[in-house]
């Protein structure tokens, strides 16, 4: 079997995760994250919308990361989300980080943010 390694060209994946942080593109960051193609910034949480909404010319999709478990997210921010044209996926924020390396090696438009486990 072949195996090739992933290129991300300028971009930053989620290298890994564990209880209050993310490893970014090989860099560490304490707490929830927002990954975005203009980088990467701290996330306050559901009620630190700016840097998201400013994103939606940039992406098409936010992945949405609520811990460890699947949440709901509020629905002011859903809708404000989808309203400013940006496709919103929630999941676990394990499975927002490997969704979001999927669509980012295939070099589609999108962004993270997410909770911490």
């Amino acid at each position: 079997m072949r195996m090739n390694e992933v290129v991300f060209d300028d971009s930053r994946p989620v290298d890994g995760y564990g209880p209050g942080f993310f490893r970014i593109g090989g860099d560490i960051v304490q707490g929830a994250v927002i990954i975005l193609p203009t980088g990467v910034v701290p996330w306050g949480g559901y009620d630190d919308r700016a840097a998201l909404l400013a994103a939606a010319g940039s992406i098409d999709v936010l992945f949405i990361g609520t811990g460890a478990e699947i949440a709901q997210i509020p629905r002011d921010l859903r809708t404000a989300l989808e309203g400013a044209g940006l496709g919103v996926e929630i999941a676990a924020s394990p499975a927002a980080c490997r969704t979001y390396n999927v669509l980012l090696s295939e070099g589609r438009r999108v962004g993270l943010a997410a909770l911490t486990l």
